[in-house]
């Protein structure tokens, strides 16, 4: 995502048509391609639901009115209010939740883990969406001729194996052309419902939500079944919230209202009414609206549709990891800038070639969209219900609204995510377990980088010499001056840097300016100019400075210190480079010390993440016990 100086950020100057365009191509892509094999996964043999004229009307009404009460009264409505200075996401609900509880710290930790476990469920969706949309895509080859099925699993691979490839390119020029392709393939949608329609307008039937109730209540035990397999149609809604800093609500609820919606329940009652009339359809409703001379660009149109939505979770991913590093979840990683104009195109190699070898493996070993509908669920809607219960916690705290009608509003949402929960949850031994799983090890990874960086930090503040009372023994000194600056990056600007301590013992000599540098970032997204940095003189040598960044900026340390007048050829930087020793204590178990002390070792540099110049570095190593 982008800051507001940048071109993608929301702007007047943008237009308001064009950001609606662009957000129809990123925002929408994910929750578009859910018709390729909803529909059938409603009907098919596990969840028990017969063929039957009324429960195709029962069961459109009540997707129909999934999207109604979760997507659009709930993300659309409700919670794209619910914006960190116009970034959304479940990491900026969580900093904005966290603000609001900031005076009772075991609630706002509490909060820290709800937001990291959201964060963490975001990744094991990751991996199921490109490879069910893609597969879902490819499947129309069946029924373009049965002879291409041995195609479809290979076809798949080799799609989604060049999406992944092509990211370190940046989505600038494929993004726009992702707009007006994903505008055909929703007038595709509903005009090919509008057909099927006119056909069986008994299935007009379905925007009566006492249809879906009753089609619910029906089923007994079985509802759940049938619930895991209506969540399908809600597939992206995360989408509309975490991309919201890219556009802006206005463009996102436009393009929701004046066509993702209507075209897509256009083409589930589409689907349902071609059914009434050719219940041999099931096998693959969605292609066979079409007629064979529409089936060919209907499949072309479906495979970009499915690229554009797994790139909408790639970027997603990217985004959200470096959300991640910069509030202390995750250690450093590289981080490539694919635009110069635009901060919020990123790639990381590191997310990119493990969400590559998840996929890839997903669709392997699932080898159908329906295999891989009896995995997806679980994460997806144990994310919408932390969203929720991080939105009572701002609308309650920061919005001021009455507590009883906050508490009104959130139960009725809780309760209609924990329906959306169990039904997905008898997936678990169907493939559900699996992005429960990696959900499972990046929130042990999250958790246990965050403890383990709050314990280093305690370490050194006992272990470390207090800085001004060094810095007054120091004023008498009559060490060799150079006429430099140093700079010296610390955590902890009340502490004597190690760095500074190794440079006095081994080079015994003392710069004429020496900069205690800190490096800050906030819980909001972004912060102004104005607002970067902080001076405080500590002695005629030394002075304290503290950088303030957004948790949605890179920080760049030689461009804030030019800004104060410190030329970048005339700083040099001293890093200290900690080695992180376990020991036998209270910390962590030693399991986690262990991994937190493999995972620092492995963490990406600080000069790069700095954007400090390689020839002015001087790195020197420390030891820290944990």
């Amino acid at each position: 995502m982008s800051s507001p100086s940048d071109s993608t950020h929301p702007t007047p100057a943008q237009g308001l048509a064009g950001l609606t365009l662009a957000a129809l191509g990123v925002v929408y892509g994910d929750i578009g391609t859910s018709p390729l094999y909803t529909v059938k996964e409603v009907f098919s043999p596990h969840t028990g639901v017969a063929l039957t004229q009324a429960n195709l009307i029962g069961a459109v009404s009540a997707m129909f009115w999934a999207l109604m009460l979760v997507v659009t009264l709930k993300y659309v409505i409700l919670i794209l209010r619910a914006d960190n200075r116009g970034e959304g996401g479940v990491l900026a609900l969580t900093a904005l939740a966290s603000q609001a509880v900031a005076g009772q710290p075991r609630l706002r930790a509490a909060l820290l883990l709800l937001g990291v476990a959201g964060a963490t469920l975001f990744y094991g969706d990751s991996v199921i969406t490109p490879a069910i949309s893609v597969l879902g895509a490819m499947e129309g080859l069946e029924v373009l001729t049965p002879a291409l099925k041995p195609y479809v699993v290979p076809a798949a691979l080799v799609i989604l194996t060049g999406l992944f490839l092509v990211q370190r390119h940046g989505t600038a020029a494929v993004g726009r052309f992702f707009g007006p392709v994903i505008v055909l393939w929703f007038l595709l949608l509903a005009g090919s419902g509008v057909v099927q329609i006119a056909q069986q307008p008994a299935i007009l039937q379905a925007l009566n939500p006492l249809h879906g109730l009753a089609f619910l209540s029906e089923r007994g035990w079985g509802v759940l079944a049938a619930l895991g397999a209506i969540v399908l149609t809600l597939t992206g809604a995360e989408a509309l919230y975490t991309d919201m800093g890219h556009f802006g609500r206005r463009p996102i609820r436009l393009a929701w209202m004046g066509l993702v919606l209507p075209a897509l329940a256009l083409n589930y009652m589409g689907q349902g009414a071609l059914l009434m009339g050719d219940p041999e359809a099931l096998a693959n409703p969605f292609f066979k609206l079409f007629s064979a001379a529409w089936l060919l660009p209907a499949l072309v149109l479906a495979t970009f549709a499915a690229i554009i939505a797994s790139q909408a979770v790639i970027s997603g991913a990217f985004s959200l990891t470096k959300q991640a590093i910069a509030l202390g979840f995750l250690p450093r990683m590289q981080v490539r800038h694919t635009s110069a104009a635009a901060s919020g195109q990123i790639y990381l190699p590191a997310v990119n070639s493990a969400l590559l070898l998840g996929v890839l493996a997903a669709v392997v070993l699932a080898r159908s969209s329906s295999a891989l509908a009896s995995a997806y669920g679980i994460a997806v809607t144990l994310t919408m219900l932390i969203t929720t219960l991080l939105t009572y916690v701002v609308i309650s705290r920061a919005w001021k609204m009455p507590r009883p009608l906050a508490l009104a509003a959130t139960a009725f949402f809780v309760t209609v995510d924990l329906a959306l929960v169990a039904g997905c949850a008898i997936k678990f031994f169907d493939g559900g377990w699996a992005p429960l799983a990696f959900g499972l090890g990046l929130f042990v990874l999250m958790s246990t980088w965050a403890r383990g960086r709050a314990l280093v930090m305690e370490s050194i503040h006992a272990e470390g010499l207090e800085l001004e009372p060094f810095l007054a023994q120091l004023e008498g000194s009559e060490l060799p001056q150079i006429a430099r600056t140093a700079v010296y990056p610390v955590a902890d600007p009340s502490r004597v840097p190690q760095a500074l301590l190794h440079n006095l013992k081994h080079n015994q000599v003392l710069h004429a300016r020496n900069l205690i540098l800190t490096v800050v970032t906030e819980s909001r997204p972004w912060v102004a100019e104005a607002e970067r940095a902080q001076r405080q003189p500590l002695s005629e040598r030394f002075e304290r400075i503290t950088l303030h960044y957004g948790f949605m900026e890179t920080p760049d340390v030689p461009q804030a210190l030019e800004a104060l007048g410190l030329p970048a050829f005339e700083c040099s930087y001293f890093l200290s480079r900690e080695t992180v020793v376990s020991t036998p204590g209270s910390g962590m178990a030693r399991w986690r010390e262990r991994l937190f002390g493999l995972m620092s070792h492995n963490a990406g540099s600080i000069a790069r993440h700095f954007r400090l110049p390689d020839n002015a570095v001087v790195e020197l190593g420390t030891r820290v016990q944990i």
